[in-house]
């Protein structure tokens, strides 16, 4: 029962980590995808403002997923880390290089600093949800099990292909729904447009992938696919469309809070819907929860640890979430930005 209930913890943060993690990612897409430095001007100056106040907090659902693996189920975590050690390590090299690249393109003086460094940015932004979707596809398709060695085969499959580029149509999303949002914010009327229309145009992409994945995962991952099209999985499954479509009638309006909402129900919905189709394994169809958990005791600790973090951890991050959707955390001031030179002119409150 503390095993089942662990497993479901588990889930939530990789839930939690999707959402949050998955927002940030999607600024760096769009940031990729902004163009040359006076077509991305604007866009990026909104990515920079948007993201500064909150990014890293994101990383404590990554941290919290890595110890509950570790200590909750030892054999998975063994198992996925060494099976998938390149993929994993690609996306924790591309997770670093992300963080370095948005720190110092701001710090950069010159303009081929600040390229550089928001290249670095950009690009890590799409490698590392891509791989971790890979890895993800890799336990799904059940293409590793305990005692499996290393090889390309473990990700380099359909079904780990699907789930990488989904992850990144996942966070374009994301991104973009919340940088409309964003925009809204910051009073500027062109940049809601800008991101509304790639919302949808995401919202339709992940769509069409959705139907592909479903059709794939069928003769690749036959046990994940019954568990998406019958039962709990099925009804979170769902609930992810009844909320894609709410988010595009919401973002055909005023993109605002509730857009942001839907859309995070949208991919918690579908994260979670994996989750349940994959019951009660946690590697189809090779190890179950059952054998994959620690001993009991570690069990019980564990379960202590995240009650803790629900009463401290929780409304601490709902806090900051808060204070910067309110415009609480804004880094610099229109003053501020005014001095600050030709960039200055950029700022909302200048037009």
């Amino acid at each position: 029962m503390t095993a089942d209930l662990i497993a479901v913890v588990l889930l939530l943060a990789v839930t939690a980590y999707a959402c949050a993690g998955g927002t940030d990612y999607g600024a760096g897409f769009w940031d990729l995808t902004a163009g040359g430095a006076e077509r991305g001007r604007r866009p990026r100056w909104l990515i920079d403002h948007a993201m500064a106040p909150v990014w890293e907090v994101n990383n404590v659902w990554l941290i919290f997923i890595f110890v509950i693996m570790w200590t909750g189920f030892p054999t998975f975590f063994q198992t996925v880390f060494s099976a998938m050690w390149l993929p994993l390590a690609l996306a924790a090299v591309g997770l670093v290089l992300r963080g370095a690249g948005f720190a110092f393109r701001k710090a950069a003086r010159r303009l081929a600093g600040r390229r550089l460094y928001g290249a670095v940015f950009a690009l890590a932004s799409l490698v590392t949800p891509f791989f971790l979707g890979a890895a993800v596809g890799g336990v799904a398709s059940g293409r590793v099990a305990p005692g499996t060695e290393a090889s390309a085969h473990a990700w380099l499959n359909p079904t780990s292909a699907l789930f990488g580029i989904l992850a990144i149509a996942t966070t374009a999303l994301l991104g973009a729904v919340f940088l409309a949002g964003d925009a809204r914010r910051f009073d500027a009327p062109d940049l809601i447009a800008y991101f509304r229309w790639r919302a949808l145009a995401s919202l339709a992409v992940l769509a069409v992938l959705a139907v592909i994945t479903l059709v794939v995962t069928h003769g690749d991952a036959p046990h994940v696919w019954h568990g998406l099209t019958s039962g709990v999985g099925l009804a979170f499954v769902i609930v992810s469309v009844v909320a894609a479509l709410a988010t595009a009638w919401l973002l055909l309006r005023t993109p605002g809070n509730w857009a942001r909402v839907t859309a995070v129900t949208v991919v918690a919905s579908a994260v979670i819907a994996w989750g349940m189709a994959q019951r009660p394994y946690l590697i189809p169809t090779s190890l179950t929860v059952a054998d994959g958990a620690g001993a009991p005791a570690t069990l019980t600790w564990l379960a202590v640890v995240t009650l803790v973090a629900v009463v401290i951890v929780f409304p601490a991050v709902a806090l900051l979430y808060w204070l910067d959707t309110h415009g609480e955390l804004d880094e610099l001031s229109d003053a501020d930005l005014s001095r600050s030179g030709p960039e200055g002119d950029s700022a909302p409150g200048s037009h």
